[in-house]
C-alpha cells in the first residue's frame, strides 16, 4: 500500500496544526497544534482525538508556536510516549511555551471553577502543568540538515525557513515518497531571522497560506512603528503593542533600538511586560547560529540588539501594575498579540478609552479575536468581564508579520527544479489558501488543491 497524508487540522483554517502520515505501520504527525480564534474552533481541542495517540510513533514539530505544538500535552496525557523531534531553537522556546499554555488552562478553570462560568462541573483545564511536564521530557533535538530516522526506514530533516527561532521546514521520506512541509514560512530580507531555505524537490509538497492573499507593504516597514510612537510622544499617551512573545515581540524591540540610533523617533521608556517575552529575548539572543548577518553584527560589536535606551523589565504581576500609576508618554510591549489574553488586556481595558492612546497591532489577527474586532474598528469591546469603549487610535502594521505573502511564498516556491506531483495549501483561511492555489496553479503551472478537514489522500 501507498503511504498516506490527512488533514487532522489547519485545513481550512489558520490554526490547529496536525498533518498524520501513516504507511505499513508506521505512524508519525508533523505538527500537534491548538486550535483557536473562533469559539467553534477551540472546541475542537477537547474532542477525542482522530488518531490513537498510543499508536503514534513520532511527532516531527516544525516550531515552538502553540497552533502548532500546543496539542502535545494533551496527546501525552491520552497515551503518546514516542519521541518529539524538533529543532533546539524550538525545544528552548518549549520549555517556555508549553508551561505558561497549560498555567493559562489551569488559571482559566479555577477562574470558571470560582465564578461558576462553565457548564462544567468542575470546570477541567485542556491540560495541565504535570501534562506538559511530561510532553517535554520526549523533545528529542536534531540539527537543521542533519537527517534523522522517527520511525523504521523512514528519513526526515528540517531545514531554516526563517518564521521565527528554531522554525524548520520538514522533509521527510517514508514509503519511497518525499513529503514536503513548509510549517510556517518566515520573510526575506527582514531583520533577526534569516532568509528561508531553499528546497530542490518533492513528490508531495504542503505550503502554508496565512497570507495567500495579501502582500506585505513596500518600503520601510518601520514607518507605523515610526508613526505610533510618534504619536504616543506628541499626545504623551501611552503606545500599546500587542506582541507575540516569541518573534515579533524580539523583532520590535531591535527596531525601536535601530530607530532610537538614527534618531527617527524620540527615546520613549520602554517596558517589555511579558515574563514569556522576557525568556523568549534571552533565548534569542543566545542562538547566535540562526542570526542574520545584520544582527550578527550588532551583536559582535557589543551592542545588546533588543535593548533601547530607555527599556526596562516588567517581570512581575507588581511590575506589571505599577505601569498603572506611571504617566505616559510610553511604550508597553505586552503579549498576546492577538489580544486573546495575557497582560496586554489590563493596559487594554485601562488604556482604550483614552484619545491619547495609540494602539499599534504588528501581525495576524485570526477571526473571533479581539485583536481582529479591533482591526475592523470596534467601538467597544469585551475583556475581563467588561465592556469597554474605544477611543484610542488603533494603528495596523501588516508589515511584521512573521509569514511570506502571496509574492514571498511563490519566491520559494520558484526554488523548486522540478514541479511536486502534487501541492495541498494548508494552514489559511478558505480565501487565501483559494488564491494561493490559483496562483501556483496559474503562475507556475503545478498540480494544487487546497486540503480540506479530514481528507485523506494517496501519496
Amino acid at each position: 500500500m501507498s503511504p498516506t497524508l490527512t488533514f487532522l487540522g489547519a485545513a481550512g483554517t489558520v490554526t490547529g496544526s496536525q498533518h498524520f502520515l501513516e504507511d505499513e505501520g508506521r505512524r508519525l504527525l508533523m505538527d500537534c497544534g491548538l486550535f483557536q480564534g473562533l469559539k467553534e474552533l477551540r472546541q475542537r481541542n477537547w474532542a477525542p482525538p482522530r488518531i490513537d495517540p498510543k499508536r503514534l510513533q513520532a511527532v516531527l514539530l516544525s516550531h515552538a508556536h502553540i497552533d502548532h505544538s500546543g496539542y502535545l500535552p494533551r496527546l501525552v496525557r491520552g497515551g503518546f510516549s514516542g519521541p518529539v523531534f524538533c529543532t533546539r531553537g524550538t525545544a528552548d522556546l518549549l520549555r517556555v511555551l508549553l508551561p505558561d499554555a497549560a498555567h493559562l488552562q489551569e488559571e482559566e478553570a479555577d477562574f470558571n471553577n470560582r465564578h461558576r462560568t462553565s457548564r462544567h462541573d468542575p470546570a477541567l483545564p485542556l491540560f495541565t502543568t504535570d501534562d506538559a511536564a511530561r510532553a517535554l521530557t520526549q523533545v528529542k533535538t536534531v540539527d537543521f540538515d542533519e537527517p534523522f530516522s522517527p520511525a523504521p526506514d523512514v528519513e526526515a530533516r528540517f531545514t531554516n525557513s526563517g518564521h521565527i527561532l528554531g522554525a524548520g521546514l520538514i522533509q521527510c521520506r517514508i514509503g519511497g515518497r518525499l513529503i514536503v512541509f513548509s510549517g510556517d514560512l518566515g520573510r526575506y530580507g527582514v531583520p533577526i531571522m534569516r532568509d528561508p531555505d531553499p528546497v530542490p524537490e518533492a513528490d508531495v509538497l504542503l505550503v502554508e497560506s496565512t497570507y495567500g492573499f495579501l502582500f506585505h507593504p513596500s518600503g520601510d516597514h518601520r514607518d507605523k512603528l515610526v508613526a505610533s510612537v510618534t504619536r504616543a510622544a506628541d499626545t504623551k499617551g501611552w503606545l500599546l503593542i500587542p506582541a507575540f512573545a516569541v518573534g515579533r515581540s524580539q523583532e520590535i524591540l531591535y527596531d525601536l533600538r535601530e530607530l532610537e540610533k538614527r534618531g527617527a523617533i524620540p527615546g520613549l521608556p520602554v517596558f517589555l511586560d511579558s515574563p514569556m517575552g522576557i525568556q523568549a529575548t534571552a533565548i534569542y539572543a543566545a542562538h547566535t547560529e540562526e542570526h542574520d548577518p545584520a544582527l550578527a553584527r550588532v551583536v559582535a560589536g557589543g551592542t545588546a540588539p533588543f535593548a533601547p535606551k530607555r527599556f526596562t523589565l516588567s517581570r512581575t504581576v507588581e511590575d506589571s501594575k505599577r505601569l498603572n500609576d506611571t504617566a505616559g508618554p510610553g511604550i508597553i510591549v505586552a503579549g498576546s498579540g492577538m489580544a486573546t489574553g495575557g497582560r496586554i488586556l489590563h493596559h487594554l481595558k485601562r488604556l482604550l478609552p483614552d484619545p491619547k492612546t495609540t494602539v499599534l497591532f504588528v501581525g495576524y489577527q485570526a477571526a473571533g479575536t479581539r485583536g481582529r474586532l479591533l482591526k475592523d474598528g470596534a467601538r467597544e469591546i469585551k475583556m475581563l468581564g467588561v465592556t469597554i469603549p474605544v477611543h484610542a487610535t488603533i494603528m495596523i502594521s501588516d508589515a511584521y508579520s512573521a509569514h511570506a505573502d502571496r509574492e514571498e511564498i511563490l519566491r520559494w516556491l520558484g526554488g523548486f527544479r522540478r514541479p511536486p506531483g502534487m501541492t495541498y495549501v494548508v494552514h489559511g483561511e478558505a480565501g487565501a489558501a483559494e488564491a494561493l492555489r490559483e496562483a501556483i496553479v496559474s503562475r507556475l503551472g503545478w498540480n494544487a488543491a487546497v486540503a480540506q478537514d479530514g481528507q485523506r489522500v494517496t501519496l
